[in-house]
């Protein structure tokens, strides 16, 4: 016997038990950001290696460490794509549209990371993400975090939301240049990955995860104190803002986030429901990327949640938020009746499509056929038979105890059925 194939580790399969949680997701989300106004787009898997290493930043962990990155037959380096954000952006400026004004639009779709699998982080994971180009105002930064924080409500996920401001470029720079001075101060406290990061990106030691660190860190000259007056004009706006729509806010003076092209405003959503990979949604703003990735000085905005995070957050409490679509189980019995039970199918699926009706494919008996129908956990069975057919009816049995078989009139069965589902 050949031995069994299995899945690349950390790219895991949908199994059919958990699809309707992930089309409620999709269904959900997609609804939620369209009633905002924003435009589903769609960028490709694969892109020039230059799309990531460009926008993310050459000394990131994801460029340095984690993207699926080979040469293709004519020698161009490509990568399967780590985040969402950059293809968005490559969009823009290869379809110059913020010539056109405001673009809000968002994706859905696998991105992929070399890192080692664990509970809520994969090697191949999915992404919702939201992008608004051309809005400098911090009324956009709060319409996003006002779109997850209903996001969260709807999904009855309890999720804290945590902010930070990264300043202006200028401000940055400056900021850079003093907590370079504390670490470099204090290098003999720092590990092996922050002392690399000190040469490189100094911001990013303020996100290490290494407990030894964390009274160092905690003590570090605060980004918050640094900001220049348009940057703490623009985050007192955000935080107005926020409060006027009465959502709970935590000012996190360590948050970063993990990619190089934040400035301004950055933001997450936290849930304490999911061990250490507790950040449900992040983002933030790249007012400079557009101009960086060759198009015309383009301030920028923009989140992404993990869907897996979400599913997993949502799975216990499905039954509760999905509502089941109405199942219709139908026999027939006979060569004519099997003809007519795909044609009667058809036809009350045209009138309406929002139920589903399972049709017997085994030809087996009534007996066998009626046993996988309660087995279905389907709503109502459907029964036509030779007997059926001659008198022009069909049979309506409930398989919930709702009730007695009953004979319904073939023209009338739409009717019926749109009365009792």
């Amino acid at each position: 016997m050949s031995k069994k194939i299995q899945a690349i580790r950390g790219m895991n399969d949908l199994l059919p038990a958990d699809s309707q949680i992930w089309g409620f997701l999709d269904n959900t989300i997609n609804n939620l950001l369209l009633s905002f106004g924003y435009k589903y787009c769609r960028t490709p898997n694969v892109e020039s290696t230059e799309t990531f290493s460009r926008a993310i930043g050459e000394v990131t962990d994801i460029v340095e460490k984690e993207m699926y990155t080979w040469k293709d037959n004519n020698g161009d380096s490509l990568t399967l794509r780590p985040e969402g954000t950059a293809g968005v952006v490559r969009m823009m400026i290869e379809h110059n549209l913020p010539r056109e004004g405001i673009q809000k639009v968002f994706y859905n779709g696998p991105m992929f990371r070399h890192e080692r699998p664990q509970k809520g982080r994969y090697r191949q994971f999915h992404q919702v993400g939201a992008e608004v180009f051309g809005a400098s105002d911090a009324k956009i930064d709060a319409e996003l975090i006002s779109i997850t924080d209903s996001l969260w409500k709807s999904l009855q996920i309890n999720a804290q939301l945590e902010i930070n401001s990264l300043g202006s470029a200028a401000s940055r720079a400056s900021y850079r240049e003093t907590l370079t001075g504390y670490f470099s101060d204090n290098k003999d406290r720092l590990d092996e990955d922050s002392s690399r990061r000190l040469k490189t990106n100094p911001l990013r030691i303020l996100d290490s995860k290494n407990k030894d660190l964390k009274v160092l860190i905690a003590e570090a000259p605060k980004m918050i104190d640094h900001l220049d007056r348009e940057s703490n004009e623009h985050f007192k706006s955000l935080k107005n803002y926020l409060d006027h729509l009465e959502i709970p806010y935590k000012v996190n003076p360590k948050l970063v986030r993990g990619l190089d092209y934040y400035n301004q405003t950055v933001f997450e959503w936290v849930s304490n429901e999911l061990g250490s990979q507790g950040t449900i949604c992040g983002g933030g703003r790249y007012d400079g990327l557009v101009e960086k990735m060759g198009g015309n000085p383009t301030p920028a905005i923009g989140f992404a949640m993990g869907l897996e995070r979400i599913a997993l957050l949502i799975h216990d409490k499905s039954k509760q938020l999905i509502s089941d679509r109405p199942h219709l189980y139908f026999l027939s019995m006979g060569e004519s009746a099997h003809f007519e039970s795909m044609k009667i199918s058809r036809q009350i699926l045209e009138v309406m499509p929002n139920i589903t009706i399972t049709n017997d494919i085994t030809i087996g008996t009534l007996k066998s056929q009626m046993k996988k129908a309660n087995k279905s956990g389907a709503d109502y069975a459907l029964i036509l038979g030779e007997e059926e057919l001659a008198k022009n009816v069909l049979g309506l049995k409930p398989l919930k105890g709702q009730g007695v078989q009953q004979s319904i009139e073939l023209e009338g069965i739409i009717q019926h059925l749109q009365e009792i589902l």
